[in-house]
């Protein structure tokens, strides 16, 4: 395991520690780092069942349906994504997008909904997925055009939404529509959208760098049971960013376990490595590098963790601590990985290498969930309303 000083900081308790000595354990008896990418899908569908098999997943859904604590809890989420992602990307994909997948219906949904779909959440018999994003709304929420229309005891939905991720594996889809055309944040909502419904197409299948389910879905006269509405009609757009205030965080974590895993490997190669009569390590240059990826880690850190303890001690809201924690560790992982590639010189290059692998990893992080120029704009502005 990778430095273990930051668990005695004040923002954890003991059972906190012991969720990270066991996960730790697993990802070091169960995760090679090198899943195989030939076949993602199978892959993915593999870990999901192997994380719900070993009960990681029951972190993803509240108590009551199959979770462990009466409320999801960020500090948990938070360092079971950092966790995984020091021992493999997928891994940490595949227990994010449970949480994110099925969290619209564990914060607001219907107990009715919350007993059907949470419990083989948690149990990995049932994949999850979050469908906010279209070719025109990204980042841009209120631009929604997916619409969905009542028509008797059924919602009608037609659009389409992209860069869904574990589309085209996913079980169901927490689908966010707009029921009103005034436009606007207003007037959104959120259906529960089981993959096997007529009138839902997959259109498309996305390739990134790096690979993970990613698809682009159609919805043609989707019909939905009414009774697969989340919380209340016109409320979709406040539950969409209530989701992400708890998820938000749970990016940065993931990043923080990349960036953790690259400096284990830089230390390691430096140390290694041969030249000039000595190591890599032995250089001035290198100990200066290293001790600023040291920093950026510990900055990001402090930041997520305050964030997930905000949240866990009851707050009502986290946006600004979450884009703060999200917007600093994702770019600082970004660099810090990037200086991993360049100690390691050409072999950082190389396909397969550990640090290539992150590399690829990382980049995504600073755009999914509210890219990094948004993250900024949601801070100034909550700064000017202080």
């Amino acid at each position: 395991m990778s430095d273990t000083s930051f668990h005695q900081w004040p923002f954890f308790n003991d059972a906190n520690r012991q969720l990270v000595r066991e996960l730790d354990q697993w990802c070091a008896e169960h995760l090679s780092g090198h899943e195989d990418h030939s076949d993602v899908d199978a892959s993915c569908r593999q870990l999901v069942a192997q994380l719900g098999a070993a009960g990681w997943l029951r972190n993803s859904v509240p108590a009551p349906w199959g979770g462990n604590s009466e409320r999801l809890q960020v500090r948990d989420l938070c360092l079971s994504r950092e966790t995984l992602g020091r021992y493999s990307g997928l891994a940490d994909f595949a227990f994010a997008m449970q949480g994110l997948g099925s969290g619209p219906i564990s914060l607001f949904g219907s107990d009715t909904l919350r007993q059907h779909y949470l419990p083989d959440v948690a149990a990995g018999k049932k994949i999850a997925a979050f469908a906010l994003s279209e070719p025109n709304a990204g980042s841009d929420v209120a631009a929604m055009a997916t619409s969905a229309r009542r028509d008797g005891d059924e919602f009608v939905l037609n659009g389409s939404k992209t860069w869904i991720s574990n589309g085209g594996i996913a079980d169901f889809y927490t689908v966010f529509a707009r029921t009103d055309e005034q436009g606007g944040s207003k007037g959104i909502s959120c259906f529960v959208v089981d993959a096997n419904t007529p009138g839902l197409e997959i259109a498309e299948r996305i390739e990134v760098i790096a690979p993970h389910p990613l698809a682009t879905l159609v919805f043609n006269d989707c019909r939905v049971p009414a009774a697969n509405l989340v919380g209340e009609l016109g409320s979709g757009f406040k539950y969409a960013m209530g989701t992400l205030d708890v998820f938000r965080s749970t990016v940065g974590a993931a990043a923080l376990g990349f960036a953790r895993r690259a400096l284990d490997e830089a230390v390691s190669y430096a140390q290694q490595r041969e030249m000039f009569g000595g190591t890599l390590a032995d250089l001035q240059l290198t100990q200066a590098d290293l001790g600023g990826m040291a920093l950026e880690i510990d900055a990001s850190a402090l930041l997520i963790y305050r964030a997930a303890w905000t949240k866990d001690s009851g707050a009502a809201r986290i946006t600004r601590e979450a884009a703060m924690g999200k917007l600093y560790a994702t770019e600082a992982a970004q660099r810090v990985i990037d200086k991993a590639v360049q100690l390691h010189g050409g072999r950082g290059v190389v396909s397969g290498n550990m640090v290539e692998s992150l590399y690829r990893e990382v980049r995504a992080l600073r755009i999914y969930e509210g890219a990094s120029e948004v993250q900024r704009v949601i801070i100034g502005s909550l700064q000017l309303q202080q």
